[in-house]
C-alpha cells in the first residue's frame, strides 16, 4: 500500500515539472492579444505551448518519474508520443460525414484536419501515459546489459527503443479505440460538469485536503486540462485561454480564498501573537500573506495551522467549497495560468466574466476568514506564530542552524546524508525518501524556515519551504554529491613519509604540481627510494633529465601541499 501512495505521490510531483511553464505561456498569450500589446508574433508564442501540452507532459513527467531527473527519460518519451501520435493517427477512420461532397486534396486536408481534432483532445492523456511509461521504463532499464553484439544498445540507449515500442502498442490501442475512448471522456466530462456547484463544492473541498499529501495536482490535471472540450482544447484552463465563455470554474473559486480569506488568516494570527513578540513574526506573517495574495502560493500559510489545528483546516477546505460553488452560481468565470494571485487576475481580466464581482466576494471572504480565525485561536489557545511557548520560539536544537550552509543545515536536520535516499521538490515543499524517520529533528527543521513536515509513510518525508523548495534541493543534492566524491577519493600520502623517500627536503630543487602527478627537480635522482615510493602507494614514477614525475592517488594538491610546508625552511 505505502508502494503504491508513493508512486501517486511521485506522480504528483512529476505533474508539476510541465505546469511549470505554463505561467510564460499564459503571458505571452495575453500579452500579445490587440486589446494589450498587439502583438500576433507573442501570442503565437504562447498559443504554441498550449497547443502541444501533450508533448510538454509526456516529457515533463518522465523526466520528473525518472532516477536523477535524467533527460534520457524525456527523450524516450518524445520519441513514445511521436509514435503514438502519428501512428494512431494513420489508423483513425474518418466517418463519412467529414468527407461529404470533398474529392482530391480538398478531402486529404479535411481528413488530416480531423485526425488532427480528435488527437487534440487525448493529447493530454497521451502525453501522461507516455511519460509515465518513459519515467518507468528508465527506472527500470537505465542499467540493462546486452549481449556484446547489441552492447551499444544498452544501458540508457535502450529506453527509447523500448518505449518506441510500447507507443506503438499504443498507437495501435488508441487508434483502434479512439471513438469509445472519446466517448468515455466526453461522458466523463458531462457527468462533471454536469454536477454543477455541487461537483464543484465536492472538488473545492478535496483540493485542499489533498494538499497535505500532495496529491491535489493529479485532482487539479483532471480538471484542468482533460475535462470539457471546446473547438478542440480540453480541460478548464486550455479552454479558458481558448475563449470558452463556460470555462473557468474549477479555477474561479480559488481567487477569493487565496487573495482575501488565507491574507485575513494570517491578520488574525498577528493580531491574536503576544504583544511583546508580534515584532517577531509581522515580518514572517507579512511574507505568508503577501505570497498568497500575489501569486496564490498558499501551502506555506496553510501549514502554519494544517496540524495544528486540524478542524479549522477543515473549516478552511469547506470555505474553499463553497466559494467554488458560490462563484459558479453567480456566473463568475476567472482562468489563471499558475494559480489565483493578483498577477493572474489582472493579466486576464479582459478575459474573464464579472470579474469585478470578487472584491465583494473576496471582502467577505477576508472578513470570514480574519474573525472565524481569530475566534479559534483565542478560544482553544492555539500556539499559531507568536503564541507559541517561549522555549519553542527560541529552540536551537542540534547543529543545524549553525552549520555553514543552508543546505548543511537541512542535511544535519534530515538525520545526515545516509538517512537520505531521495530529494526531490515540487512547487512549494521537499519531498524526501529516507531511512529512518526517527532521526528527523522537526524544530531544526522549522528553525531552517520549514513551515511544515508531513510523513506519508515511514520512508518518506515531505518539508513544506514555500516557493523557494526546488532551490533548496538543488543546494541540498549538490553538497550530498561532493560529500559523496569526497568520500570515493583516497586522501593524500603522508608527506614527511614522502620527502623521505625523496632523498630528503635538502634533495628537492623544485616542486610543481599538475593533475594527477608532482613534478620534481632533485639535486640527485639516485636519492629517490623508488620501492620506499611504491609502498606508499605512489601508482609510477618516471625519471626525466634533473627530475622525476610521481604519479600520485587522489587530489595532486593534498599531497603536494603539505610537502610544500615541509619544504619551507626557517
Amino acid at each position: 500500500m505505502n508502494g503504491r501512495f508513493s508512486g501517486l505521490q511521485q506522480l504528483g510531483r512529476a505533474l508539476m515539472l510541465p505546469i511549470a511553464v505554463l505561467p510564460i505561456a499564459g503571458l505571452l498569450l495575453r500579452l500579445g492579444q490587440p486589446d494589450v500589446l498587439d502583438w500576433p508574433t507573442m501570442a503565437a508564442a504562447g498559443d504554441a505551448i498550449f497547443s502541444n501540452l501533450g508533448l510538454l507532459f509526456a516529457v515533463g513527467v518522465a523526466v520528473g518519474l525518472a532516477k536523477e531527473n535524467h533527460g534520457a527519460a524525456g527523450l524516450a518519451a518524445l520519441v513514445c508520443f511521436v509514435v503514438t501520435t502519428k501512428g494512431a493517427e494513420t489508423l483513425m477512420a474518418v466517418p463519412p460525414a467529414e468527407l461529404a461532397n470533398l474529392t482530391g486534396a480538398a478531402r486529404d486536408l479535411a481528413a488530416a484536419a480531423f485526425r488532427a481534432r480528435e488527437l487534440g483532445k487525448l493529447s493530454v492523456p497521451v502525453g501522461l501515459i507516455c511519460g509515465i511509461t518513459a519515467g518507468l521504463a528508465y527506472n527500470r532499464f537505465s542499467n540493462i546489459s546486452l549481449p556484446s553484439y547489441l552492447s551499444f544498445f544498452g544501458g540508457r540507449r535502450f529506453i527509447a527503443i523500448a518505449t518506441g515500442v510500447a507507443g506503438l502498442v499504443f498507437a495501435v490501442i488508441i487508434g483502434n479505440t479512439w471513438p469509445y475512448v472519446e466517448q468515455g471522456m466526453d461522458g466523463m466530462s458531462r457527468a462533471i460538469l454536469g454536477s454543477g456547484s455541487v461537483g464543484l463544492f465536492i472538488y473545492g473541498v478535496l483540493n485542499r485536503v489533498l494538499i497535505i499529501t500532495g496529491l491535489h495536482h493529479i485532482l487539479n490535471n483532471l480538471a484542468w486540462f482533460i475535462l470539457g472540450d471546446f473547438h478542440g482544447a480540453t480541460g478548464d484552463l486550455k479552454r479558458f485561454f481558448a475563449g470558452d465563455p463556460s470555462a473557468g470554474a474549477f479555477m474561479s473559486g480559488f481567487f477569493p480564498v487565496m487573495m482575501f480569506g488565507l491574507p485575513g488568516a494570517c491578520l488574525a494570527m498577528y493580531r491574536t501573537a503576544a504583544p511583546e513578540r508580534r515584532a517577531q513574526v509581522v515580518g514572517l506573517l507579512v511574507s505568508l500573506a503577501l505570497t498568497s495574495f500575489l501569486t496564490g502560493v498558499t501551502e506555506p500559510v496553510e501549514f502554519t495551522f494544517m496540524f495544528l489545528a486540524p478542524v479549522l483546516y477543515a473549516l478552511h477546505a469547506i470555505a474553499t467549497g463553497v466559494s467554488m460553488a458560490l462563484m459558479d452560481w453567480l456566473g463568475i468565470r476567472l482562468g489563471f495560468s499558475f494559480s489565483a494571485g493578483l498577477f493572474d487576475y489582472v493579466l486576464n481580466f479582459s478575459s474573464a466574466q464579472h470579474p469585478l464581482w470578487l472584491l465583494p466576494i473576496g471582502l467577505v471572504y477576508f472578513a470570514v476568514y480574519y474573525f472565524g480565525f481569530r475566534f479559534c485561536i483565542l478560544r482553544f489557545n492555539l500556539a499559531t506564530p507568536g503564541r507559541e511557548p517561549e522555549d519553542a520560539a527560541r529552540s536551537a536544537p542540534g547543529a543545524a542552524v549553525a552549520s555553514g550552509s543552508r543546505a548543511e543545515g537541512f542535511i544535519e536536520a534530515l538525520g545526515g546524508a545516509p538517512n537520505l535516499t531521495e530529494v526531490e521538490a515540487c512547487t512549494t515543499r521537499l519531498r524526501l525518501g529516507i531511512v529512518d524517520g526517527g532521526k528527523i529533528n522537526e524544530p531544526a527543521l522549522r528553525q531552517l524556515g520549514a513551515r511544515g513536515v508531513v510523513r506519508p509513510s515511514p520512508t518518506s518525508l515531505q518539508v513544506v519551504l514555500g516557493p523557494i523548495a526546488d532551490q533548496v534541493a538543488g543546494e541540498i543534492r549538490e553538497v550530498l554529491r561532493a560529500q559523496a566524491t569526497a568520500e570515493k577519493v583516497p586522501s593524500g600520502h603522508d608527506a614527511r613519509a614522502l620527502l623521505k623517500t625523496l632523498g630528503g627536503a635538502g634533495n628537492i630543487l623544485e616542486l610543481a604540481a599538475v593533475p594527477g602527478r608532482l613534478l620534481l627537480k632533485l639535486a640527485q635522482q639516485d636519492a629517490v627510494d623508488e620501492a620506499g615510493l611504491a609502498h606508499l602507494g605512489v601508482r609510477g614514477v618516471a625519471r626525466t633529465g634533473s627530475g622525476v614525475q610521481v604519479l600520485v592517488a587522489g587530489p595532486v594538491e593534498s599531497t603536494a601541499a603539505p610537502l610544500r610546508a615541509l619544504l619551507i625552511r626557517p
